[in-house]
């Protein structure tokens, strides 16, 4: 009889054991299923992110960089002009017209993006259709980046396209001259390269409102101008955001389009950036990608707090 009942209280300690693995395993898996990916993030973003912070921090002269602490670095960019200092007077400049690039664009973007959004989404009635006019915007991505930017230099150029047929045509009398390597070929080609990421979260989010409600507020006499403004448009914020917050961060920090579009001659932070690399001032160039960085942080906080993405998704 004793046999037996410490037979049963082993069987129940093994039960009892068991549960508690079960649940500690339960409790563990979604960590290990996270593991390997925040590994990579890890290795790849947040180590190099906290050695360029650090590195912002160095001592630099013409001839070596010193590992010793100095603010001096984030002094030259946001005292200089105070200091009367040209060259870092042109480097504050130079982050108004980034950002002027990154308003400009993002409205161009957000116009262009949400019309197409709306069409395929309530225009376009079967799916295959869908899908083809999808693929008729994604083919241009399946080329670099570099042969899009090009592409334009022949229609824009002084003996290009453009210019030929307005003058074939008697509406102008010789070249124009701004049509390329100036501001309006830098917006052009930022518009033509990041239009797509505007339209994809839109649509998705079009395709998800219910067409009842719709079809009430036309009941209910408002007219196609009413029915976008106050039942589309708000339901479609979640698109919005997040095409915004693509566009935003994209635009920021790029150089290469700006560099090859305004032929050199238009600077942004991102050519400061790769100009100071190019001159070995690591340091300098570590704290305009920190301050870049808190300018982009600041405008993704700034579109959160026009919408709660997580109750609306």
């Amino acid at each position: 009889m004793t046999d037996l009942t410490d037979t049963r209280a082993e069987v129940r300690s093994a039960r009892t054991s068991a549960r508690k693995a079960g649940r500690t395993g339960a409790a563990l898996a979604p960590y290990l299923q996270a593991a390997p990916m925040a590994l990579v993030f890890l290795i790849f973003f947040v180590l190099p992110l906290a050695a360029t912070i650090a590195v912002s921090f160095w001592q630099y002269t013409q001839y070596s960089i010193e590992p010793a602490f100095t603010a001096q670095n984030y002094g030259d960019v946001f005292y200089g002009c105070l200091a009367n200092l040209p060259s870092l007077c042109t480097t504050f400049l130079t982050y108004i017209s980034t950002l002027k690039f990154c308003l400009i664009v993002w409205a161009t973007t957000l116009t262009i993006g949400f019309t197409i959004a709306y069409f395929l989404a309530f225009h376009v009635r079967t799916l295959k259709v869908q899908v083809i006019c999808f693929l008729l915007c994604t083919i241009p991505f399946w080329t670099s980046i570099v042969i899009r930017m090009i592409s334009w230099i022949p229609l824009l150029g002084r003996n290009g396209l453009v210019n030929q047929t307005l003058m074939g045509m008697g509406v102008i009398d010789s070249p124009l001259e701004g049509l390329l390597y100036s501001d309006f070929a830098v917006i052009l080609a930022l518009t033509h390269l990041y239009t797509l990421f505007m339209v994809v979260p839109i649509f998705n989010s079009l395709m998800r409102i219910d067409r009842s409600l719709i079809e009430a507020a036309r009941d209910a006499g408002a007219s196609d101008l009413q029915t976008l403004r106050h039942v589309i448009v708000p339901l479609a914020k979640p698109g919005i955001l997040i095409g915004s917050i693509f566009v935003v961060t994209v635009v920021m920090g790029d150089f290469l389009t700006i560099g090859i579009m305004g032929g050199q001659q238009i600077a942004s932070v991102g050519k400061v950036i790769q100009t100071q690399m190019q001159f070995l001032q690591f340091p300098l160039a570590a704290a305009n990608a920190v301050i870049l960085l808190a300018a982009v942080l600041a405008a993704v906080w700034a579109l959160l707090r026009l919408v709660d993405i997580r109750k609306e998704l």
